[in-house]
């Protein structure tokens, strides 16, 4: 009998330690303009979840 192969999900959110260890060493902080409203972490997120739903009319 074959074995099932375990699934392996596409990561829509990540936790914060999670995102400092991956993401946050291959960022840059801007110098200029106007401070952000949302954490890095909070917009790094939404990225994942418009890139897993893609584009909806």
């Amino acid at each position: 009998m074959a074995q099932s192969q375990p699934w392996q999900e596409i990561p829509t959110t990540l936790s914060v330690e999670e995102f400092g260890q991956f993401v946050w060493p291959h960022l840059s902080k801007g110098r200029r303009g106007p401070g952000r409203k949302l954490s890095a972490h909070a917009m790094f997120n939404y990225i994942l979840k418009a890139l897993y739903l893609g584009c909806q009319r």
